[in-house]
């Protein structure tokens, strides 16, 4: 059984694209065109379950025609609508981290270099304009910008974020 710790997700199915089993779906990384990616990975009735590609091209640069094994008609190829598209974590290693979809970092620890454990992240706030990692204090947040100039390394095996906060951003 596929376990939800050893997939990350790269994109979304949006709707079916024709009657013969065609979906359109968005991605944030085209690591399936770049390696040999036989399956993708989606959450059916709380099970991850491969499906493995007969076929897809591109429509945009986030955007494609995706055909799957087995899914014959619009009526299979809506059922799909809405799910997210998972890869195994082998996968991980050849993706940009700017590629990853960010609700993937929700349960990973983030450590400051001054501060030390800030917290697990419960959540990723992309309500605003600046992406924010939100981790739960005794009766309150903590909310950590996501920016790209914080994060100093990531470790996807032992889910930990490393950054460095500028100096005063804790107190606020």
């Amino acid at each position: 059984m596929i376990q939800k710790s050893s997939v990350f997700p790269i994109g979304q199915i949006n709707k079916p694209h024709g009657v013969n089993g065609e979906m359109s779906f968005s991605f944030t990384s085209d690591v399936f065109d770049r390696e040999e990616v036989p399956f993708f990975i989606f959450e059916i009735k709380g099970i991850l379950v491969p499906f493995f590609v007969d076929e897809y091209r591109f429509k945009g640069s986030t955007t494609g025609l995706l055909k799957l094994d087995g899914v014959v008609n619009e009526e299979q190829a809506r059922a799909f609508y809405g799910l997210t598209i998972y890869l195994p974590q082998t996968y991980l290693e050849k993706v940009a981290d700017e590629e990853i979809e960010l609700d993937y970092f929700a349960g990973f620890t983030l450590i400051d270099n001054a501060k030390g454990v800030l917290g697990i992240i419960s959540e990723v706030d992309q309500t605003t304009d600046n992406v924010l990692f939100v981790i739960p204090k005794l009766n309150d947040e903590l909310l950590i910008p996501a920016g790209e100039e914080y994060i100093q390394e990531i470790d996807h095996e032992k889910k930990i974020i490393y950054v460095n906060l500028p100096e005063g951003l804790l107190e606020l």
